[in-house]
């Protein structure tokens, strides 16, 4: 009997150590930190994404780093708001800048300062402004820019030529491209001269390019039924809808009416398309080339610079957050940001980048690489949704009834200022 009796409480006492090393996971000390990574990236990004990871393992001995890949950057955020609930979240999450302010604000992402004040390769001054001014929030940062990205034009140089297009000429503005188009079609076996990318990310960017603010100065009125706004979603709905000069892609799971619009343009059935610095990796630059976005009716170019952000939650231990870290210093050294760039095409976060020996011989070999770059000396800071993302919300529902519905610009921007009024005036309250 005492032999049962032993061999039960040594069973419990196993059992209870086997419960306590899943629980405390991360937690112990006995050996590297085990943390996730969560990221929503596809394709060639997240091939090298993962390289990098294993890189970073590689590396160190204190850390060992999971990734786990998402469909996109949104399916990150709703998978993330769920794991905070049910205390599975990562240790690292890619997040959006607007979502990770939205979560900033309800004290959910961990501060940061005291992680920069105490890695002594933390420089601050060395990240881009452009990206760092948007991760703060009243004095103290959530997160750290992992990498820049904007919607640049790629078209095809061969169909350009063989319409005897000018491409400076055509990218001089969105009247002279819609012209280039029209001769495109004419000319080669192209069915279209451009395909925007679904969404209201392009259709922001053609609307500030036409002189359109989201909000006024004080931020207390939605301004996306302006006449600047109007225009321009009526420019892109005509184009589709009525001239056939224009296709959308549309739906899918994941990245898919992406990775349709690129397929389009390779096969040569459109001639170009506006998508991400970080396409480069999926193109073909033999037959292919960028610009920087046009501006519309003698307005300057004013495409969005966004910073796609590494976030820690703030209900993990402090060994999780400080492995978090080490990732994330990790991912946005000169060196790494520079690979990473480079490969991609997305714009590096730190000055020091540029002076990347690699990098630079590389730039210099491929011109097309520093377009994003040059682009975010001339573009404007992502906005900053103040409603939780209710104002971005509106303009995607709008985008739809736009591009997929042909429902006048007008009318659908008109029924998102409503929308995006209320839910402003409710912050303002």
């Amino acid at each position: 009997m005492k032999k049962q009796l032993g061999m039960l409480l040594g069973g419990v006492a196993l059992m209870s150590g086997l419960f306590a090393c899943s629980t405390e996971g991360s937690g112990s000390t006995d050996g590297p930190v085990e943390i996730e990574f969560w990221y929503g990236l596809g394709s060639e990004a997240g091939n090298k994404m993962e390289e990098l990871i294993v890189e970073f393992n590689e590396s160190q001995d204190e850390v060992v780093l999971k990734g786990v890949s998402q469909a996109d950057y949104s399916e990150t955020y709703q998978n993330l708001q769920a794991a905070l609930a049910s205390n599975t979240a990562p240790a690292v999450a890619l997040l959006e800048n607007s979502t990770m302010v939205d979560l900033a604000g309800r004290d959910i992402l961990a501060p940061l300062n005291e992680f920069m004040d105490t890695d002594e390769s933390f420089e601050e001054a060395d990240y881009l402004s452009v990206f760092m001014e948007n991760v703060m929030l009243d004095d103290t940062y959530y997160g750290l820019p992992g990498y820049g990205t904007t919607q640049v034009m790629y078209y095809r140089t061969d169909l350009f030529e063989e319409a005897d297009i000018d491409a400076d000429e055509a990218f001089s503005s969105w009247e002279s491209l819609l012209e280039a188009g029209n001769k495109i079609i004419e000319e080669t076996d192209a069915s279209y001269g451009w395909a925007p990318m679904w969404g209201e990310s392009n259709l922001i960017d053609i609307a500030q390019s036409n002189g359109g603010l989201i909000v006024n100065d004080e931020g207390t009125e939605v301004l996306i039924d302006s006449p600047e706004w109007v225009e321009a979603w009526e420019f892109i709905r005509t184009a589709l809808h009525e001239d056939d000069l224009m296709k959308i892609n549309s739906g899918g799971q994941g990245w898919e009416y992406w990775y349709r619009t690129i397929d389009d343009v390779i096969n040569g059935s459109v001639a170009g398309y506006t998508g991400s610095s970080g396409d480069k990796g999926n193109l073909d630059f033999d037959i292919i080339d960028s610009a920087i976005q046009p501006g519309m009716n003698g307005n300057p170019a004013q495409p969005s610079i966004d910073g796609l952000v590494m976030a820690i939650p703030n209900d993990l231990s402090d060994e999780e957050k400080e492995a978090g870290w080490k990732w994330m210093s990790y991912f946005t050294s000169p060196e790494v940001t520079a690979d990473w760039a480079q490969t991609i095409g997305y714009i590096p976060v730190r000055e020091s980048a540029m002076e990347v020996p690699s990098y630079v011989e590389f730039a210099e070999e491929n011109p097309y690489l520093m377009i994003p770059f040059e682009q975010a000396q001339i573009g404007a800071s992502a906005f900053i949704d103040p409603t939780g993302n209710q104002i971005i919300d509106a303009l995607n529902i709008a985008a739809d009834k736009v591009e997929l519905e042909n429902i006048p610009a007008e009318e659908a921007l008109a029924e998102a200022k409503e929308q995006a009024q209320a839910a402003l005036d409710k912050v303002n309250e």
